[in-house]
């Protein structure tokens, strides 16, 4: 009987101490929109070099699938009820092999998850990825020190910072998303034209 008891004690708490229990919040998914066109490969000549693109490294706040917002200052901070389907870094480096893809000039392209060996790589680091209350109103603020690498040596070739700011005339989230997406694809637009112009330049020194 005593054990039958105890039993039924432990049940009951333990059943009291799960309806205690902080339940996660739900949250709304998304991906990182873009509208950038497919350029197609027909009439593009493709180069003749390999290119691996690396997640960026970043802040241990961006290395999450948070979407950030600095509503103030120093003051960083997240929309409650939404994130984004990768962490910032990996949803950046996804976006870097559409874009490559998408313009259709280098075709030999790997990611680093595959560790395969390139001609070059590119890297870098990601400073900003959120959107800022400031004089202006609200923007998303995309900044990217970027560096190409060549993938035999490992040394830097070229480095440059972008940064992208795209205004936003709504502060409801789907809009900010929306914002995000734009200013990557200004982003990308930037990045891969650059991209091809240093990599070009460092094949005609070692001809």
């Amino acid at each position: 009987m005593k054990r039958n008891r105890l039993v039924l004690a432990l049940a009951l708490s333990l059943s009291s101490a799960c309806s205690i229990l902080p339940q996660a919040d739900p949250s709304d998914v998304y991906r990182l929109p873009t509208h950038q066109v497919q350029h197609g490969t027909s009439d593009v000549a493709p180069l003749d070099w390999s290119l691996r693109l690396n997640k960026p490294l970043t802040s241990e706040v961006l290395n999450s699938p948070r979407i950030a917002v600095v509503p103030q200052g120093d003051l960083i901070s997240s929309y409650k009820g939404a994130r984004w389907s990768d962490p910032a870094p990996t949803l950046l480096r996804n976006r870097m092999l559409d874009a490559f893809q998408r313009d259709g000039r280098v075709q030999r392209l790997s990611a680093d998850d595959s560790n395969l060996q390139a001609d070059y790589e590119l890297a870098g680091e990601l400073q900003s990825f959120q959107s800022e209350y400031g004089a202006q109103g609200l923007n998303v603020v995309i900044r990217f020190d970027a560096r190409l690498v060549q993938g035999r040596t490992q040394r830097i070739l070229a480095s440059q910072r972008f940064e992208v700011r795209q205004p936003l005339s709504d502060k409801q989230i789907p809009a900010v998303v929306e914002g995000f997406g734009q200013a990557s694809d200004r982003l990308m637009e930037q990045l891969v034209d650059w991209t091809v112009r240093q990599a070009a330049q460092a094949q005609a020194k070692n001809q």
